[in-house]
């Protein structure tokens, strides 16, 4: 018999709780792949601010 009990062995609040890790950890992953794809522009966008607000400065 394996470790990890089979799903139609297992009580409807350990489904629960399985069911709601699973989707936990899908949209943490979800979230740090998009956060992650995201950093590059944030920093150009913060770049970009700053040079403008120093040009803008000089004036």
């Amino acid at each position: 018999m394996s470790l990890i009990p089979r799903w139609e062995y297992m009580t409807d609040d350990a489904k629960a709780m399985t069911k709601r890790v699973v989707l936990s950890a899908l949209v943490l992953l979800l979230s740090l792949w998009l956060i992650r794809a995201l950093i590059p522009w944030v920093i150009i966008a913060l770049l970009s601010y700053w040079v403008f607000k120093w040009l803008s400065k000089g004036n």
